[in-house]
């Protein structure tokens, strides 16, 4: 369960969400032929970041807010058998409507 993981600073948890294993025209794609999806689920976020100026910055995203993420700039990580994601948040770069 990721209420257990409370990230720190301006970091998020996010859980990737599967990518379709079946195209529109219904062929199968093979797992390792998909692209990684760069789309998750926020589930936990930090407090968010002290500035120059020593203020509070809070975070951009919260819990529930789907996110376009870089590829390469999450930390994987596994807890109770559950696959999440640590993200810092200059590293996502949209919110989903």
């Amino acid at each position: 369960m990721a209420s257990k993981i409370q990230p720190l600073a301006d970091y998020v948890v996010a859980q990737t969400e599967e990518a379709a294993s079946k195209t529109a025209s219904g062929l199968y794609i093979p797992e390792k032929s998909q692209e990684k999806p760069k789309i998750a689920k926020v589930v936990a976020v930090g407090p968010g970041r002290v500035g120059d100026d020593n203020e509070h910055i809070p975070i951009g995203v919260k819990v529930g807010d789907r996110i376009i993420y870089g590829g390469y700039s999450n930390t994987d990580i596994k807890h109770d058998g559950d696959d999440y994601m640590l993200i810092k948040e200059e590293n996502i770069y949209a919110v989903v409507k």
